[in-house]
């Protein structure tokens, strides 16, 4: 494996030049191809240009399996790789419905960029680009014979989805190509929902609710800097997907299962109940516990990621939360639990995260078929190692970003199995398999919203 392509130094003064975007783009999806993450890789590229290249380099992991097709078909013999990633950057933005650019310019401007590192390949370039173009018709109906070209997905994420959902799989492809959302998390103890939104309004912000299902969440009709949105530096609201911000009500018992007994009593957790977020990274669950207890919960949020904890810290101050931080792998209980049983545990387990692919588009091309088995099997031991310091009558959330079942209900059945003492809780909606389509009526969404909530599993799990 490579080492990721180092961002070009920025240019001061003006809005930079596209071959400049191009090349960077380009290298972005070399990295992605390399195995390296686009979010990783982003975050090093200098900021007066982030934007821009994030925008393309999405555009083009949208459409990367079709661009790989047509490059194969005009171009059999592979070019160097970063000829190559620039390459198949300009096809995908080349692709019918996807330029922002007029097709000469895009054209001159991506063999301006590979003159640049490539001189000797700029004439290869620009007659595989001049080829398309002249040939687009034909070309873009050549590859729709290759499901790789057509969904833009690899040929075993087809296949698991065809298997899992088989009604719906396609359906899920056409998801993850859609621009998702900008989605808000109200905090209640500065705004209701409609007090946000008339201060969105005043802002000239556009937005509208999410859905009865989604209490304080607010979808935005266009993405904005979060220093854009009224008090988000003083903790009036938060970025979070809609089905994100179903896991705190559903741990806590705002939402209670429909499945209650005659007489069983289903508390809503508050102040001083004690409450393990096992995997809190970046925090925004984590924060969303505190918000709808008041700041009450004893709550500890650990992450094996020592780096990615201190977006939590960040969190939870610009919040003006609290609760106890720590740097600890979840399965080692050894290490970190003080001995004292807890309420509540949220598990948001590492995953393959096929259910948020239209917010990370490299996550298809980065997994592997031997991935899902490996995630399936952490999940297990986080479950394993986690359910004994659960109290009795306590219940513990579990959730992951995925879409495939084997990390979702194929992993709570096979729990439930081992463990006599589990029940899992039945809810209407919001729990189970969520799946971003416009027809999946558990969701209770607000019209026109196909486009609102991420793929993600939820399974409350209550301990007898």
């Amino acid at each position: 494996m490579s080492s990721v392509p180092s961002p070009k130094n920025a240019a001061s003064g003006g809005a930079p030049p596209l071959h400049r975007l191009l090349a960077n783009a380009s290298d972005a999806v070399q990295a992605v191809r390399d195995g390296h993450s686009l979010t990783d890789w982003l975050s090093r590229c200098p900021a007066e240009i982030r934007p821009g290249v994030q925008a393309l380099s999405f555009t083009v992991l949208r459409r990367l399996g079709a661009a790989q097709a047509v490059r194969a078909a005009i171009a059999p013999k592979n070019p160097p790789p970063r000829v190559d990633a620039l390459l198949l950057t300009a096809l995908a933005l080349l692709w019918p419905g996807e330029s922002a650019y007029a097709e000469h310019t895009l054209v001159d401007q991506a063999v301006h960029a590979v003159r640049q590192r490539a001189p000797n390949s700029a004439g290869f370039v620009n007659a595989v680009l001049r080829r398309f173009l002249r040939e687009r018709e034909a070309l873009v109906a050549a590859a729709q014979a290759d499901p790789v070209a057509r969904f833009n997905h690899p040929r075993w994420w087809q296949d698991r989805l065809r298997t899992d959902w088989p009604a719906a799989w396609e359906g899920l492809l056409q998801a993850n190509q859609q621009k998702p959302p900008m989605t808000l998390r109200v905090n209640p103890a500065h705004d209701d929902l409609d007090g946000y939104l008339a201060r969105l309004g005043e802002a000239g912000i556009a937005a509208h609710p999410a859905g009865a299902l989604f209490p304080q969440a607010v979808v935005l009709d266009e993405p904005r800097p979060v220093q854009a949105l009224p008090g988000f530096d003083d903790g009036h609201a938060s970025v979070q997907d809609a089905s994100a911000q179903l896991a705190a009500p559903l741990l806590l018992g705002q939402r209670p299962p429909q499945d209650l007994a005659p007489g069983e009593d289903w508390p809503v957790l508050g102040a001083g109940a004690r409450v393990l977020d096992a995997c809190a990274a970046p925090g925004g669950k984590t924060a969303h516990l505190q918000e709808l207890a008041g700041n009450g919960l004893d709550l500890l949020a650990l992450d094996a990621d020592a780096k990615r904890l201190e977006r939590v810290r960040q969190n939870l101050q610009r919040l003006r939360l609290e609760g106890a931080v720590r740097a600890a792998d979840a399965r080692d209980t050894a290490a970190w639990w003080d001995g004292r049983a807890f309420d509540a545990i949220l598990l948001d387990a590492p995953c393959s995260a096929s259910g948020i692919v239209r917010r990370h588009p490299d996550v298809r091309w980065l997994r592997r078929p031997d991935d899902i088995p490996a995630l399936a099997r952490i999940q297990s031991e986080l479950l394993e190692a986690l359910w004994p310091l659960l109290k009795p009558g306590g219940r513990l959330l579990y959730a992951t970003c995925s879409v495939f079942r084997s990390e979702g209900q194929d992993q709570i059945d096979a729990f439930l199995q081992r463990h006599g003492d589990a029940r899992s809780r039945q809810f209407d909606q919001g729990a189970g398999h969520l799946l971003p389509l416009a027809d999946n009526a558990r969701q209770d969404l607000a019209p026109g919203a196909a486009a609102v909530t991420d793929g993600f599993y939820y399974a409350l799990l209550h301990k007898a």
